[in-house]
């Protein structure tokens, strides 16, 4: 694993309560970016993928960047070889990942985030960044051949992240109680990542920004709380 030349902004979700689409992410997105002139958008985790990345691309285009969507291109892995960054938009994470296969798109993203492409996803897409998509909320609407994804990072991630509520009356599982069953288990530490937050991996460290937390979840070990600005390697085992 390349972690030094690693680039990767992983958001938890698209919007919060009482914003729009990637309002509450765009000085982070702006300042991760720097100079890159253009995203390449992957909007495979929704069915209408012309809807989707239409309002994508007018939201980066409002932000000063060129945006294609990859669902337009004659040849797809020849749009990532040529992309200066990437952002996987999020929805299902089964079919988004199943639609990487089937396009032979998860190789070429890897050897290019390796090379320095930065690499953006929020939600789906920062499951995809991690090495399965074990810990993703969503129904497994298709099959993809393998649950291995993109293996970027070298923790889970669990978007939308909610905390148990004392209060409530639902008998269902917790978040919490379904990553506890999946480290019974598995030994790869998961990221809570609450709305509002995201993760900013550069030059080897993974680091918590935004407005809101994240609970850290290991093996043996009790959860343990992160706020913004902390950096998470001591707890996630990230080279």
């Amino acid at each position: 694993m390349n972690n030094k030349t690693r680039r990767l902004l992983l958001i938890s979700s698209s919007k919060v309560h009482g914003s729009g689409y990637l309002d509450h992410a765009e000085a982070e997105i702006r300042d991760f970016l720097g100079d890159v002139k253009s995203v390449l958008y992957v909007p495979y985790a929704l069915l209408n993928r012309d809807e989707y990345s239409a309002s994508a691309q007018a939201r980066f285009q409002k932000m000063g960047y060129q945006s294609t969507s990859i669902h337009t291109a004659a040849q797809p892995v020849q749009a990532v070889k040529d992309a200066e960054a990437i952002f996987v938009g999020g929805g299902n994470t089964f079919r988004l990942l199943k639609a990487l296969y089937d396009l032979d798109l998860l190789d070429v993203i890897r050897d290019r985030v390796d090379d320095g492409m930065r690499y953006m996803g929020a939600s789906a897409g920062s499951n995809m960044a991690c090495p399965t998509i074990r810990t993703t909320n969503d129904m497994p609407i298709v099959e993809p051949p393998s649950f291995n994804a993109l293996g970027l990072v070298s923790f889970q991630i669990n978007p939308h992240y909610i905390d148990p509520d004392p209060n409530s009356k639902h008998m269902g599982e917790t978040r919490e109680e379904r990553i506890i069953q999946f480290l019974e288990e598995n030994e790869t530490p998961v990221i809570g990542l609450r709305e509002g937050a995201m993760l900013r991996v550069e030059n080897g460290e993974t680091i918590l920004r935004g407005s809101t937390g994240a609970r850290i979840f290991r093996r043996r070990f009790e959860p343990v709380e992160i706020s913004p600005g902390a950096t998470l390697d001591a707890f996630i085992g990230q080279d």
